[in-house]
């Protein structure tokens, strides 16, 4: 990106303002005009630098760098991955097996919140697998940690969902 243009643009507005002031006001405005440059430039490359850490927040996992050539700014893109083509399962979906919490890990049914910020691409799948499954997404989401973190854990942590025998649902309440 050249910032050359915008620095003209702020030379030629300081000389206009100092045309109205005389010769002497013009003679100022010109030995300002250099140091007033690499200030200029500074701050747009400050300003743009702040914009695309917004964007790389918006685009996360991908990114956007402001890299400095020479004098001007340039932009270097890394898009996000590719998001995995859904799988449409029609076979029946087997639970994990369940285990036992590990000694000195009691579960005493203590729930606490946590925020998650996902993707878009990995919401909707989110919100598919937990749909076919007959899940709330909240239910899934713990099911599947559970899963990553000690090879089963419970297999519906909020003891909702289908029965065994796929007529109706079982559960608690608080």
């Amino acid at each position: 990106m050249d910032l050359t243009p915008y620095v003209d643009n702020l030379r030629r507005e300081l000389a206009v303002a100092a045309d109205g002031s005389g010769d002497e006001a013009r003679a100022l405005a010109e030995r300002l005009s250099a140091p007033l440059e690499s200030a200029v430039r500074l701050t747009l490359l400050n300003v743009l630098s702040a914009a695309m850490g917004d964007v790389t927040r918006e685009l996360a996992p991908g990114s956007v760098d402001v890299r400095l050539r020479g004098l001007d700014p340039e932009f270097v893109v890394t898009a996000p991955p590719a998001p995995e083509p859904v799988r449409e399962e029609r076979e029946a979906v087997v639970a994990p097996v369940v285990a036992a919490a590990p000694a000195g890990e009691a579960d005493d049914g203590t729930m606490v919140r946590i925020n998650l910020r996902l993707p878009a691409h990995l919401k909707g799948r989110a919100e598919s697998a937990a749909a076919a499954e007959g899940l709330s997404v909240n239910a899934w989401l713990v099911r599947a940690v559970s899963v990553s973190l000690d090879g089963g854990g419970r297999a519906n942590a909020t003891g909702r969902g289908k029965d065994s025998g796929g007529r109706g649902f079982t559960g608690w309440v608080r």
